[in-house]
């Protein structure tokens, strides 16, 4: 080695565009990683995360039965 290589900061929208480019039909992730210089799993490892950061929370739905007490009004449980 006759050099010292410095690590590449990626910027959010340049990690976006490569997790977008894998999630084409017919795309190759190991082509995708190699065209931009990095490894497979690095690649994986954005999409894992920035698919993470963009799916939208599913609010837990919690059953209630209604039922009449023994004065015949409404209750919730």
């Amino acid at each position: 080695m006759t050099s010292v290589e410095r690590r590449r900061r990626w910027s959010r929208e340049e990690k976006e565009r490569l997790v977008a480019a894998t999630l084409e039909p017919g795309a190759g992730v190991s082509e995708i990683a190699h065209s931009a210089g990095i490894h497979v799993s690095q690649l994986f490892r954005w999409r894992k995360e920035l698919c993470q950061i963009s799916a939208p929370s599913v609010p837990q739905l919690v059953p209630v039965e209604v039922v009449e007490d023994r004065c015949g009004r409404s209750a919730s449980r």
